[in-house]
């Protein structure tokens, strides 16, 4: 057990998994601006560039806790656990980038009140991310723990009323838009921004993973 006694123990995974949190939901937001402000030109783009960077700061924090994995002997919580969530987390900041980099790539002239809708379910689903993340240091603390499946119970609903948006969303494109360009275009990126939500989801589920093992 020599070896084991040279390499660090438990690491700061869970300081690691807030500082992602908090790029998610920094991405989200400057989504949200980049939405709301799409007709001044500028202002899409100062809000794009705000998306990008918020991906890569959470790229360097995702790499830092697989790197850490490999050098630390005793973590928090399980080993999986860890690698599975923080790739999960880095999973809904690559589709933000991706929706937004897809409205630019696609030229799109304006947004419908349905990518509003979408965007602001998909920010306030990165919140309750972070939330709980915040929560996961604590998990042996019967509030705290209950707090995190409350979270979670949210993300799971708000990802509903995401899939629900995008189904009127697609029904009304299908009926309504005479331009098959437009069409195309829109569908793609209701999909995208309904995908948000999913991968909220798939982190909320992580989670309940991880509160029920050690709470």
């Amino acid at each position: 057990m020599i070896f084991g006694k040279l390499l660090p123990r438990e690491g700061n995974f869970f300081e690691l998994f807030n500082q992602h949190g908090a790029k998610i939901v920094e991405g989200s937001r400057a989504f949200m601006a980049m939405v709301e402000n799409y007709a001044d030109v500028e202002e899409r783009q100062r809000h794009a560039a705000e998306v990008d960077r918020a991906e890569r700061q959470a790229d360097k924090i995702t790499a830092e806790v697989n790197r850490l994995l490999h050098k630390t002997f005793i973590t928090p919580i399980d080993r999986e656990q860890i690698h599975s969530l923080i790739n999960a987390m880095d999973d809904i900041l690559d589709l933000l980038q991706d929706s937004s980099e897809t409205m630019s790539l696609y030229d799109v002239r304006a947004m419908t009140d349905e990518v509003v809708r979408l965007a602001d379910l998909s920010v306030r689903c990165c919140e309750r991310v972070a939330h709980a993340v915040t929560l996961l240091p604590r998990l042996s603390k019967h509030d705290a723990a209950e707090a995190a499946i409350k979270a979670c119970e949210e993300i799971d609903q708000l990802e509903s009323d995401a899939d629900r948006v995008m189904r009127a969303a697609m029904s009304k494109l299908f009926r309504e838009q005479a331009d098959v360009r437009e069409l195309i275009k829109l569908k793609a990126i209701y999909e995208q921004l309904e995908s948000i939500s999913d991968r909220c989801e798939d982190v909320a589920n992580l989670i309940e993973g991880i509160v029920l093992e050690n709470s």
